[in-house]
């Protein structure tokens, strides 16, 4: 027979009590292994592993699971470095709260939540109606790349999501590698330039993006700063600019709080491009 602090784990730490009955565990169980310590007592019928996250011991004592854009980062999903952890909490359609005065925010959507990490389709969903559309578009591509949402998932975010969202949804795609990447075409989009991703060049390799057949856009993270790989990269553009391409590099403090450098950059390059 399964202990409790065995099958916590399997529910992101935390877990009602009637949910792990269902596995054996009995009400004597739970209340001895409370009182030794091996799991705690949140709240009535609800139990946790000690050391459990706190944002989501949080949002089970609000009565719901952890969302918005804290579970997204918890599930690995790409977001905004400014974007803060707040405790946002999934209480499902009609779930009952017992929070009274604290800091959280409910949200009220179709499906059962549970405890625990919200669902990443429904996280997203709620991460839509909190922050603006270039957080929740890289969050959306970033989660589609890493085969965190399916085809269901995706039909889900766009019956939920206002109509008028629906424009990001068409923009968006699976094989966006980073955030910076999605955050650069979105922005592009707007600004009326079509660029084509992840294109593959002879002699070159595969770069990020390709502008008018002849104006390679590559977005560099962290990892790209360390002197072995910024050689690479001279040699690269060395390469393309060889065979008539011209190279513009942006990082992420460019991209996110230096956008107008970077159009400065982009506008003049494509008008030697069409000369």
């Amino acid at each position: 027979m399964f202990q409790p602090d065995q099958l916590l784990p399997h529910f992101d730490g935390i877990a009602r009590g009637v949910q792990l009955q269902r596995f054996g565990c009995t009400r004597t169980q739970l209340a001895a292994a409370a009182k030794t310590g091996t799991i705690v007592r949140v709240r009535t019928g609800v139990y946790a592993l000690p050391g459990t996250d706190p944002y989501v011991v949080a949002a089970a004592l609000h009565g719901g699971a952890l969302t918005c854009a804290a579970a997204l980062r918890r599930h690995g999903v790409w977001l905004l470095s400014d974007v803060t952890d707040v405790i946002h909490v999934w209480m499902g359609a009609a779930g009952r709260k017992h929070h009274g005065k604290c800091g959280c925010t409910t949200h009220y959507t179709p499906g059962t939540s549970g405890l625990g990490l919200a669902p990443v389709a429904a996280a997203l969903v709620h991460l839509y109606r909190c922050s603006d559309q270039e957080t929740f578009f890289a969050a959306y591509e970033s989660a589609w790349n890493q085969r965190l949402i399916s085809a269901s998932d995706r039909d889900r975010i766009r019956r939920e999501l206002p109509r008028t969202a629906g424009w990001l949804l068409d923009l968006a795609r699976g094989d966006a590698e980073s955030g910076l990447e999605s955050l650069l075409r979105l922005r592009l989009h707007l600004l009326g330039i079509r660029l084509d991703c992840q294109v593959r060049i002879d002699g070159v390799g595969r770069v990020d993006f390709v502008i008018d057949g002849r104006v390679i856009l590559e977005t560099d993270g962290k990892q790209n700063h360390e002197k072995s790989n910024r050689h690479k990269d001279l040699i690269r553009d060395a390469a393309a600019s060889a065979r008539g391409f011209e190279t513009l590099r942006f990082d992420y403090a460019m991209i996110v709080h230096d956008w107008d450098r970077v159009v400065a950059a982009i506008l003049p390059a494509l008008a030697r491009a069409r000369a």
